[in-house]
């Protein structure tokens, strides 16, 4: 029988009474008037069913469209959802078309928040970094990424040493401003200022991936760049102070004696003498390779430098001794990691000067950082009286103006004679 013939042929609109004595034999009553399109059917295991029936305004075929159940809703509901429906048609739209539209962006809705949910920080990190800043492959071609190889592994270690180590497991939708801020003051607490502004610059720029790939919704607002807020507005300095710290002699023969017996570990102490003897800076020394190094001309061929500009580094004697038996003990690289083998992170060295201040075995000097021996020796070679242009060229700075336009000698003699006498002079005062 069809639903047309299983509906009573009365005008009576639907009342509850009625609807509650309906019987379970399938059989419709359908609502009159301005509340005409609603029906109630009773089925054989006795629940009752609101649904509209209509023509499409789209199709103009017949469709019906489930309303609830009763009692679980009341015919006043029922009737009040109807009209919404009714509006919904009038307006030349179908209700059941647009329900089942609502009903697939709920359910994606659903399965965008599980994701978010199972998207952590260390996924955030590895997309940012595997699809933006290291080099790829994709459909069989290499695709260059945004960084040189030096800079993709220093933003990997960046991210890893603190937002990975710390936040990894954690949604990244539910990271919030504070504890992006947590992980910066733990980073400055530790006297690593520049690290912390790396690392919430980098952290941001992975959030700003993430959000313009729609792995978030609308509202979110990406965290590390509130902490950026915060932090500025309570003056947090995240880059290195203008240097001005030189060890004087005294503090010169305080150091090399107290550097032996040192926690420092052996590949460090080893680098902060070669940044006395060259004053190259210790970021191009951790990464020093044997094959650019030629012990019987007694030069470093300094490839990768802070000013893109290669050199060759003039070695003292005493430099030249010391690299012979470094030789035998190291593999492809000058001052390797004793666990791993490949060249330590330069702020390991900042870090360790740190460790050592604040558990009070640095030597007893005032406070100075890696860095500082090199402006150390180029402080000394004025005093020996070493002119300026070799000083400078023994540091690697670019000349500017006119004289880098017409002045292109390398002074690699000169450089070599200076060195020396630094190196002696170091000898002297010990």
């Amino acid at each position: 029988m069809s639903a047309a013939k299983s509906i009573k042929s009365e005008s009576k609109p639907l009342s509850s009474r009625a609807i509650d004595a309906m019987k379970p034999d399938g059989k419709v009553k359908a609502d009159t008037g301005e509340n005409a399109g609603l029906r109630v059917r009773c089925g054989k295991t006795g629940t009752k069913t609101f649904f509209y029936r209509y023509n499409s305004p789209i199709t103009g075929k017949l469709v019906q469209i489930l309303i609830g159940h009763y009692p679980d809703i009341l015919l006043v509901d029922a009737r009040s959802k109807l009209h919404e429906l009714k509006l919904i048609r009038r307006a030349g739209r179908c209700p059941k078309t647009e329900l089942e539209l609502q009903k697939q962006e709920e359910k994606y809705e659903t399965i965008r928040k599980q994701k978010e949910l199972n998207f952590s920080v260390h996924d955030l990190v590895e997309l940012y970094l595997t699809e933006y800043i290291d080099d790829r492959m994709v459909d069989g071609k290499r695709i260059i990424g945004s960084r040189k190889a030096k800079g993709q592994a220093e933003v990997r270690n960046t991210l890893y040493r603190d937002a990975v180590k710390y936040l990894g497991d954690l949604p990244a939708a539910n990271i919030n401003r504070k504890q992006v801020v947590d992980l910066v003051m733990g980073i400055v607490k530790r006297g690593s200022n520049v690290q912390a502004g790396n690392l919430l610059r980098e952290l941001s720029a992975a959030y700003e991936y993430a959000i313009g790939l729609d792995y978030f919704d609308d509202e979110f607002a990406n965290p590390a760049v509130l902490a950026k807020a915060s932090l500025r507005q309570a003056k947090i300095r995240l880059t290195s102070k203008r240097g001005k710290r030189v060890l004087s002699d005294k503090e010169l023969v305080k150091l090399l004696k107290w550097l032996p017996g040192s926690v420092f570990t052996p590949t460090q102490k080893h680098i902060l003498r070669f940044t006395l003897w060259t004053g190259c800076r210790t970021g191009e020394i951790c990464g020093a390779e044997w094959k650019d190094v030629d012990l019987d001309k007694g030069t470093w061929h300094l490839k990768a430098t802070k000013t893109n500009v290669e050199r060759y580094v003039q070695l003292p004697s005493q430099a030249i001794d010391f690299l012979r038996v470094l030789a035998l003990n190291t593999g492809d690289y000058l001052f390797p990691s004793q666990k791993t083998g490949k060249p330590i992170q330069q702020k390991s060295m900042t870090e360790q000067a740190w460790h050592l201040r604040t558990t009070e075995r640095m030597v007893d000097i005032d406070h100075w950082t890696p860095h500082d021996l090199r402006r150390t020796v180029r402080t000394g070679l004025s005093r020996l009286k070493c002119p300026n242009e070799v000083a400078e060229a023994v540091l690697g700075h670019a000349r500017s103006g006119i004289e880098g336009t017409y002045d292109l000698h390398g002074y690699e003699d000169e450089c070599r004679e200076w060195l020396q006498k630094w190196a002696d002079h170091m000898d002297d005062l010990l």
